[in-house]
């Protein structure tokens, strides 16, 4: 189904690529996102959905030193959230505090609160505790893994632990399972591997080259979405591994992202550099252990629920609200910011 927009807009004024809800914002349907601008000083927008529903305000617009290649919102602290920056040659990564008086001021200044500057390696992308308020983060750079342990009265962070994964793996992301707290999911070049944080050692592997981005399916235990350059989207198994258990077309070009929705079982996100925005229904086959012939067998159902195309550069940023999760945010590269209401499209309950 291709379907144009009904969304709200909003432009930033440099080239952009990372979005996130702000989780913690329990009032307001906000969402967080920064530039990536070499030569101009960068911004981070804080941008909330009006109370009429129909325009996305600035609440807050602060100065960031560097370009934002990854943001994430503290899920228990809507004033605090981390981003990986780059000054064009190095790369770093810090938490930041936005002041409380910040709507009161003209050019609020963000506070660092921490510096997450024990890496040697390029720096990817960093992930908080899932849920709760929880000390806990994870960052990690292209050869390595950082368990973290933040302390907001004393303003620091303090490395509990780190392991290599070695130098025939470059890292490039990955997901905190939402329902082991132990597991982490990291992208590398050619697999997906899976972590246990308590021994900080890879428990397993999924050998499939170039994926580019991963979720865990938040309502449905041992799922795992992931996102590939050319061959779309797989969902997996954790109990099995050898071969996923559902195949969806994704994109016309390389699929960058998939976001699983917070509420609505098996309703996926992703976003490529075809400039859409895809919204699917990956319905897995009733029981307890499925098998592939199960999931990939001729479906008369259409996975796709809509397509949204009225974007003019490629779509790096996607982020569901967890406060009204038919809500999502989009970002495509050029700075535009959308957002959009699934309702219409989504399965009744």
């Amino acid at each position: 189904m291709q379907g144009g927009s009904n969304g709200i807009g909003y432009s930033l004024k440099y080239q952009a690529r990372c979005i996130a809800d702000v989780k913690a914002d329990t009032d307001h349907t906000s969402f967080l996102t920064g530039t990536l601008s070499l030569k101009e000083e960068n911004e981070v927008h804080l941008i909330r959905i009006s109370s009429t529903g129909t325009e996305l305000i600035c609440e807050g617009l602060f100065s960031h030193p560097n370009e934002i290649w990854d943001l994430a919102s503290c899920p228990f602290d809507q004033r605090i959230f981390c981003t990986v920056f780059s000054s064009g040659e190095t790369y770093g990564a810090a938490i930041w505090q936005i002041p409380e008086l910040y709507g009161q001021l003209n050019s609020p200044q963000l506070e660092r609160i921490a510096s997450l500057d024990a890496h040697s390696s390029k720096i990817k992308c960093t992930l908080w505790w899932p849920t709760g308020r929880h000390d806990k983060l994870v960052s990690i750079d292209e050869q390595n893994l950082f368990l973290w342990s933040f302390d907001t009265s004393k303003k620091n962070a303090q490395v509990q632990s780190q392991e290599s994964a070695g130098v025939l793996h470059s890292l490039s992301g990955g997901a905190w399972d939402p329902h082991d707290y132990n597991a982490l999911a990291l992208t590398s070049e050619s697999s997906v591997q899976l972590w246990d944080l308590r021994t900080m050692k890879k428990t397993n592997s999924i050998d499939h080259p170039h994926v580019r981005n991963l979720d865990y399916n938040v309502k449905r235990k041992y799922m795992l979405v992931t996102a590939e350059d050319e061959s779309g989207i797989h969902i997996w198994d954790l109990r099995m591994l050898k071969f996923p258990v559902l195949d969806l077309p994704g994109h016309t070009h390389w699929t960058w992202t998939v976001k699983c929705n917070p509420e609505y079982e098996d309703v996926i996100l992703s976003a490529g550099t075809d400039s859409a925005v895809n919204l699917w229904l990956a319905s897995p086959p009733s029981g307890d252990k499925p098998t592939s012939e199960s999931f990939n067998s001729p479906k008369s159902v259409d996975p796709l629920l809509n397509s949204y195309t009225d974007y003019e550069d490629s779509v790096y940023g996607l982020a569901w609200s967890c406060r009204e999760p038919w809500i999502f945010a989009s970002l495509s590269y050029d700075g535009r910011v959308v957002v959009e209401s699934t309702k219409p499209h989504l399965p009744r309950k």
